[in-house]
Protein backbone atom coordinates (compact mmCIF):
# COMPACT_ATOMS: atom_id res chain seq x y z
CA UNK A 1 0.00 0.00 0.00
CA UNK A 2 0.91 3.64 -0.43
CA UNK A 3 -0.33 5.79 2.43
CA UNK A 4 -0.98 9.50 1.93
CA UNK A 5 -2.35 12.31 4.06
CA UNK A 6 -4.06 15.25 2.39
CA UNK A 7 -5.70 18.57 3.12
CA UNK A 8 -4.77 21.81 4.92
CA UNK A 9 -1.82 21.88 7.35
CA UNK A 10 -2.71 20.50 10.80
CA UNK A 11 -6.00 19.19 9.39
CA UNK A 12 -4.83 16.42 7.10
CA UNK A 13 -6.97 13.35 6.46
CA UNK A 14 -5.72 9.81 5.80
CA UNK A 15 -5.81 8.41 2.29
CA UNK A 16 -4.30 5.89 -0.08
CA UNK A 17 -2.65 6.06 -3.47
CA UNK A 18 -3.79 3.06 -5.47
CA UNK A 19 -1.74 1.03 -7.94
CA UNK A 20 -3.33 2.91 -10.85
CA UNK A 21 -2.28 6.26 -9.34
CA UNK A 22 -5.77 7.20 -8.12
CA UNK A 23 -5.79 8.82 -4.68
CA UNK A 24 -8.67 8.01 -2.37
CA UNK A 25 -10.00 9.38 0.89
CA UNK A 26 -9.64 6.83 3.70
CA UNK A 27 -11.29 8.97 6.37
CA UNK A 28 -13.98 6.32 6.75
CA UNK A 29 -11.31 4.01 8.10
CA UNK A 30 -11.38 6.40 11.06
CA UNK A 31 -7.71 6.47 12.01
CA UNK A 32 -4.85 8.83 11.27
CA UNK A 33 -1.44 7.36 10.52
CA UNK A 34 0.08 7.82 13.95
CA UNK A 35 1.65 5.83 16.78
CA UNK A 36 -1.66 4.23 17.76
CA UNK A 37 -2.34 3.22 14.16
CA UNK A 38 1.04 1.61 13.53
CA UNK A 39 1.21 0.04 16.96
CA UNK A 40 -2.31 -1.40 16.73
CA UNK A 41 -1.98 -3.54 13.62
CA UNK A 42 -3.21 -0.59 11.59
CA UNK A 43 -1.61 -1.61 8.30
CA UNK A 44 -3.36 -4.98 8.26
CA UNK A 45 -6.68 -3.39 9.21
CA UNK A 46 -6.27 -0.69 6.56
CA UNK A 47 -5.49 -3.30 3.89
CA UNK A 48 -8.69 -5.18 4.77
CA UNK A 49 -10.68 -1.93 4.65
CA UNK A 50 -9.17 -1.00 1.27
CA UNK A 51 -9.97 -4.37 -0.25
CA UNK A 52 -13.66 -3.79 0.48
CA UNK A 53 -13.91 -0.03 0.00
CA UNK A 54 -11.19 1.32 -2.32
CA UNK A 55 -13.32 1.09 -5.46
CA UNK A 56 -16.10 3.23 -4.02
CA UNK A 57 -14.12 5.58 -1.75
CA UNK A 58 -14.10 9.28 -2.71
CA UNK A 59 -11.32 10.35 -5.07
CA UNK A 60 -8.79 12.92 -3.86
CA UNK A 61 -8.11 15.34 -6.69
CA UNK A 62 -4.51 15.77 -7.82
CA UNK A 63 -4.76 19.48 -6.99
CA UNK A 64 -5.30 18.80 -3.26
CA UNK A 65 -2.30 19.46 -1.03
CA UNK A 66 -0.44 16.45 0.35
CA UNK A 67 0.74 16.60 3.93
CA UNK A 68 3.44 14.53 5.58
CA UNK A 69 2.53 10.90 4.87
CA UNK A 70 2.48 10.14 8.61
CA UNK A 71 1.24 12.16 11.55
CA UNK A 72 3.84 13.79 13.78
CA UNK A 73 5.87 10.96 15.39
CA UNK A 74 7.54 10.79 18.78
CA UNK A 75 10.93 11.40 17.16
CA UNK A 76 12.94 11.75 13.98
CA UNK A 77 16.32 10.02 14.31
CA UNK A 78 18.85 10.93 11.62
CA UNK A 79 22.05 9.20 10.59
CA UNK A 80 25.02 11.35 9.64
CA UNK A 81 27.73 10.55 7.11
CA UNK A 82 26.16 7.23 6.08
CA UNK A 83 27.54 7.42 2.53
CA UNK A 84 31.32 7.02 2.24
CA UNK A 85 31.62 9.50 -0.62
CA UNK A 86 29.56 12.07 1.29
CA UNK A 87 31.87 11.65 4.29
CA UNK A 88 34.80 12.28 1.95
CA UNK A 89 33.30 15.47 0.51
CA UNK A 90 32.65 16.63 4.09
CA UNK A 91 36.28 16.03 5.04
CA UNK A 92 35.28 13.44 7.63
CA UNK A 93 36.45 9.91 8.31
CA UNK A 94 34.16 7.03 7.42
CA UNK A 95 32.31 6.31 10.68
CA UNK A 96 32.90 3.03 12.48
CA UNK A 97 29.46 3.25 14.07
CA UNK A 98 26.35 5.18 12.98
CA UNK A 99 26.42 8.87 13.86
CA UNK A 100 23.04 9.77 15.33
CA UNK A 101 21.27 13.07 15.87
CA UNK A 102 17.68 14.24 16.26
CA UNK A 103 15.54 16.47 14.11
CA UNK A 104 12.63 18.23 15.83
CA UNK A 105 9.28 16.75 14.82
CA UNK A 106 7.95 20.30 14.38
CA UNK A 107 10.07 20.49 11.20
CA UNK A 108 7.81 17.93 9.49
CA UNK A 109 5.78 19.21 6.50
CA UNK A 110 4.23 18.02 3.27
CA UNK A 111 6.36 16.95 0.30
CA UNK A 112 5.54 19.97 -1.84
CA UNK A 113 5.24 22.64 0.83
CA UNK A 114 7.48 25.71 0.64
CA UNK A 115 10.88 25.59 2.28
CA UNK A 116 11.08 28.56 4.62
CA UNK A 117 14.66 29.81 4.83
CA UNK A 118 15.00 30.81 8.49
CA UNK A 119 15.66 34.34 9.66
CA UNK A 120 19.39 35.18 9.56
CA UNK A 121 20.20 31.96 7.73
CA UNK A 122 23.15 32.08 5.33
CA UNK A 123 23.80 28.39 4.69
CA UNK A 124 20.57 26.46 4.12
CA UNK A 125 21.39 23.18 2.35
CA UNK A 126 19.61 20.14 0.85
CA UNK A 127 19.91 16.37 1.45
CA UNK A 128 17.87 13.65 -0.30
CA UNK A 129 17.39 10.70 2.06
CA UNK A 130 15.58 7.39 2.46
CA UNK A 131 13.34 7.46 5.55
CA UNK A 132 12.41 4.30 7.45
CA UNK A 133 9.06 4.33 9.22
CA UNK A 134 8.87 2.11 12.32
CA UNK A 135 5.82 -0.16 12.49
CA UNK A 136 6.34 -1.96 15.80
CA UNK A 137 8.10 -0.94 19.01
CA UNK A 138 11.80 -1.81 18.75
CA UNK A 139 13.98 -2.20 21.83
CA UNK A 140 17.20 -4.21 21.78
CA UNK A 141 16.23 -5.93 18.55
CA UNK A 142 18.69 -8.02 16.57
CA UNK A 143 19.62 -7.33 12.95
CA UNK A 144 17.90 -10.60 12.02
CA UNK A 145 14.64 -9.38 13.55
CA UNK A 146 14.92 -5.71 12.65
CA UNK A 147 12.90 -5.77 9.44
CA UNK A 148 9.89 -7.09 11.35
CA UNK A 149 9.78 -3.67 13.03
CA UNK A 150 9.70 -1.68 9.75
CA UNK A 151 6.35 -0.45 8.43
CA UNK A 152 7.73 1.03 5.25
CA UNK A 153 9.71 3.82 3.63
CA UNK A 154 9.32 7.40 2.43
CA UNK A 155 11.24 10.12 0.63
CA UNK A 156 12.75 12.75 2.94
CA UNK A 157 14.66 15.99 2.33
CA UNK A 158 16.83 16.53 5.41
CA UNK A 159 17.30 20.28 5.09
CA UNK A 160 20.17 21.71 7.11
CA UNK A 161 21.41 25.15 8.11
CA UNK A 162 25.14 24.45 8.00
CA UNK A 163 26.35 27.45 9.99
CA UNK A 164 24.00 26.60 12.85
CA UNK A 165 24.78 22.90 12.54
CA UNK A 166 28.58 23.13 12.48
CA UNK A 167 29.68 26.53 13.73
CA UNK A 168 27.42 27.32 16.67
CA UNK A 169 28.04 25.06 19.62
CA UNK A 170 28.79 21.69 18.06
CA UNK A 171 25.27 20.26 18.31
CA UNK A 172 23.75 19.39 14.93
CA UNK A 173 20.13 19.62 16.07
CA UNK A 174 20.03 23.45 15.80
CA UNK A 175 20.81 23.31 12.10
CA UNK A 176 18.39 20.49 11.39
CA UNK A 177 15.18 21.41 13.19
CA UNK A 178 13.86 24.63 11.64
CA UNK A 179 10.23 24.75 10.56
CA UNK A 180 9.72 23.09 7.12
CA UNK A 181 13.12 21.35 7.25
CA UNK A 182 11.59 17.84 6.98
CA UNK A 183 9.30 17.44 3.96
CA UNK A 184 8.19 13.78 3.98
CA UNK A 185 6.45 11.90 1.20
CA UNK A 186 4.52 12.02 -1.13
CA UNK A 187 3.55 8.65 0.35
CA UNK A 188 4.64 5.93 2.71
CA UNK A 189 5.30 2.75 0.73
CA UNK A 190 4.76 -0.31 2.90
CA UNK A 191 7.58 -2.79 3.18
CA UNK A 192 6.11 -5.17 0.60
CA UNK A 193 6.18 -2.36 -1.99
CA UNK A 194 9.98 -2.03 -1.63
CA UNK A 195 11.41 -5.57 -1.56
CA UNK A 196 15.02 -4.30 -1.57
CA UNK A 197 15.56 -0.89 0.06
CA UNK A 198 19.29 -1.19 -0.60
CA UNK A 199 19.16 -0.75 -4.40
CA UNK A 200 17.09 2.38 -4.93
CA UNK A 201 18.31 5.15 -7.25
CA UNK A 202 18.02 8.57 -5.61
CA UNK A 203 18.44 12.07 -7.02
CA UNK A 204 18.06 15.76 -6.25
CA UNK A 205 18.00 18.86 -8.47
CA UNK A 206 18.24 22.54 -7.64
CA UNK A 207 16.77 24.82 -10.30
CA UNK A 208 16.83 21.86 -12.75
CA UNK A 209 20.55 21.26 -12.17
CA UNK A 210 21.31 17.76 -10.86
CA UNK A 211 23.22 18.00 -7.58
CA UNK A 212 22.80 14.49 -6.12
CA UNK A 213 22.64 11.26 -8.12
CA UNK A 214 23.33 8.02 -6.28
CA UNK A 215 21.72 4.87 -4.88
CA UNK A 216 20.93 3.46 -1.47
CA UNK A 217 23.38 0.66 -2.30
CA UNK A 218 26.09 3.13 -1.25
CA UNK A 219 24.92 3.33 2.37
CA UNK A 220 27.56 2.28 4.90
CA UNK A 221 25.00 0.99 7.41
CA UNK A 222 21.91 -0.67 5.94
CA UNK A 223 18.31 -0.70 7.15
CA UNK A 224 18.41 -3.68 9.55
CA UNK A 225 21.76 -2.52 10.93
CA UNK A 226 20.38 0.95 11.67
CA UNK A 227 17.14 -0.24 13.25
CA UNK A 228 18.99 -2.72 15.43
CA UNK A 229 21.75 -0.28 16.38
CA UNK A 230 19.45 2.59 17.33
CA UNK A 231 17.23 0.25 19.35
CA UNK A 232 20.18 -0.50 21.64
CA UNK A 233 20.12 3.10 22.86
CA UNK A 234 16.42 4.03 22.82
CA UNK A 235 13.05 2.48 22.14
CA UNK A 236 11.83 3.14 18.64
CA UNK A 237 8.07 3.66 18.80
CA UNK A 238 5.52 2.93 16.08
CA UNK A 239 5.53 5.78 13.58
CA UNK A 240 9.04 6.95 14.43
CA UNK A 241 11.24 8.02 11.51
CA UNK A 242 14.84 7.04 10.84
CA UNK A 243 16.42 9.16 8.10
CA UNK A 244 19.31 7.12 6.73
CA UNK A 245 21.77 9.69 5.40
CA UNK A 246 22.52 11.46 2.14
CA UNK A 247 24.85 10.85 -0.81
CA UNK A 248 27.41 13.39 -2.07
CA UNK A 249 26.39 16.56 -3.85
CA UNK A 250 25.14 18.68 -0.96
CA UNK A 251 25.71 22.41 -1.25
CA UNK A 252 28.32 22.44 1.52
CA UNK A 253 30.57 20.08 -0.43
CA UNK A 254 30.44 21.72 -3.85
CA UNK A 255 33.67 22.94 -5.46
CA UNK A 256 35.26 25.38 -5.94
CA UNK A 257 33.00 26.84 -3.25
CA UNK A 258 29.81 25.86 -1.42
CA UNK A 259 26.39 26.77 -2.81
CA UNK A 260 23.43 27.41 -0.52
CA UNK A 261 19.74 28.03 -1.11
CA UNK A 262 18.14 31.43 -1.55
CA UNK A 263 14.56 32.60 -1.93
CA UNK A 264 13.15 31.58 -5.30
CA UNK A 265 15.22 28.42 -5.68
CA UNK A 266 13.32 25.22 -6.48
CA UNK A 267 14.45 21.85 -5.10
CA UNK A 268 13.16 18.63 -6.65
CA UNK A 269 14.09 15.14 -5.46
CA UNK A 270 13.06 11.53 -5.69
CA UNK A 271 13.80 7.90 -4.85
CA UNK A 272 12.76 5.02 -7.09
CA UNK A 273 9.54 3.49 -5.78
CA UNK A 274 8.96 6.37 -3.36
CA UNK A 275 7.91 9.12 -5.72
CA UNK A 276 9.21 12.66 -5.93
CA UNK A 277 8.71 15.98 -4.17
CA UNK A 278 9.26 19.65 -4.87
CA UNK A 279 9.92 22.57 -2.56
CA UNK A 280 10.23 26.25 -3.41
CA UNK A 281 12.48 28.27 -1.11
CA UNK A 282 10.91 31.38 0.41
CA UNK A 283 12.22 33.85 2.97
CA UNK A 284 10.89 33.79 6.51
CA UNK A 285 8.36 36.53 7.19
Amino acid sequence: MKLIRFGPPENEKPGLQLANGRRIDASAFDSDYDEVFFGGDGLARLAAWAEKNAATAPTVDASVRLGSCIARPSKIVCVGLNFADHAKESGAEIPKEPILFFKATSSLVGPNDDLIIPRNSRKTDWEVELAIIIGKRASYVSEADAMNHVAGYALHNDYSEREWQLERGGQWVKGKSCDTFAPLGPFLATRDEIPNPHALPMWLKVNDLTRQNSTTAQMIFNVPQLVSYISQFMSLLPGDIISTGTPPGVGLGLKPEPVFLKAGDVVELGIEGLGSSRQKAVSAA
